[in-house]
């Protein structure tokens, strides 16, 4: 049986590895704190729109604790997060093993991939409304979970990759294997990023950007940016990345906010980096001007 390492079990990790020890997958969490007491005594909840499940059926311990050599690595902690963890990923992958970092983010594959050039890394994101509710309790807002992976260069393609895909959808994730990743991790950056930067920068929620006005108008500025930015880039979308965007937004709850909105505020740390000034970083190698980001940038 394969083995899945997931490291982090929040909003993404944690929906991540339930439905797949629920679909009887050999699963461990790396999980820290209250959050691995909880899990060790209670199991792990997962709370949907429609009903709730509980696994147990799972390992879960401290990254420190893990020795065993896993055949697949979700990575799915913040980016700021990343940094610490790649000595402990290096550690445990073996040559077989397959990293699928699903994290918010652009370019997180190729970053994990320097680090560890003796394990295939892909490029990956997710489709998922998720939050940790309290220790041991995952709240899942939605009923869209899709898991999307790929590599970067085709030559590094091998049919672990579809295996994956076939029990991811086995365990009722949409698994999807891409064989454009580049462009995909593109199009979800494209909304997470303007949404965050737009929230951050006016101080607003999605009911602000729902409605005709200055949010509305940056947020779908920065995705334009986003989408020049990829165009620089030679990739070429299959759909217009604004009324894609805007009709997302349009969908959520009025009060709806990021989860770096949410870090920002509370005095935590977040994913500003990654989310913000990594698009101007990417503007400059491209030569694109992003005017909006670089205001953004600015002043955050």
């Amino acid at each position: 049986m394969r083995k899945y390492l997931v490291i982090g079990a929040g909003g993404t990790g944690g929906p991540t590895g339930a439905y797949l020890a629920k679909a009887g997958k050999d699963v461990t969490f790396i999980v820290r704190g209250e959050n691995l007491k909880a899990m060790r005594e209670k199991g792990l909840k997962v709370l949907r729109p429609e009903d709730e499940f509980t696994v147990t059926n799972f390992k879960a311990c401290e990254f420190k604790d893990y020795n065993d050599t896993p055949d697949v690595i979700f990575v799915c902690v913040k980016a700021y997060s990343l940094d610490a963890i790649l000595p402990d990923i290096k550690r445990v992958a073996g040559p077989n093993t397959i990293i699928i970092p699903i994290l918010n983010g652009f370019g997180i594959g190729e970053k994990i991939q320097k680090s560890i050039p003796g394990s295939l890394v892909t490029d990956g994101c997710t489709y998922v409304a998720a939050e940790l509710k309290e220790p041991g309790v995952i709240q899942m807002n939605g009923g869209i979970f899709r898991v999307i992976f790929g590599v970067r260069d085709k030559a590094d393609f091998c049919k672990e990759l579809k295996e994956i895909e076939k029990e991811l959808n086995e365990a009722d994730i949409i698994g999807i294997y891409s064989e454009n990743i580049v462009r995909d991790v593109l199009v979800k950056f494209s909304y997470v990023s303007p949404a965050g930067a737009c929230g951050l920068y006016l101080n607003v929620a999605a009911g602000d950007m729902q409605k005709p006005g200055e949010s509305r108008d940056l947020f779908a500025g920065l995705i334009a940016e986003v989408s020049e930015i990829g165009n620089a880039m030679g990739i070429e979308f299959e759909e217009d990345l604004v009324e894609r965007n805007l009709k997302i937004m349009d969908s959520l709850i009025p009060t709806a906010t990021t989860s770096m909105q949410r870090d920002v505020m509370a005095g935590k740390k977040s994913e500003m980096d990654s989310l913000v000034y990594e698009v101007v970083r990417l503007a400059d190698k491209y030569g694109v001007e992003a005017p909006l980001y670089r205001k953004v940038a600015a002043a955050l």
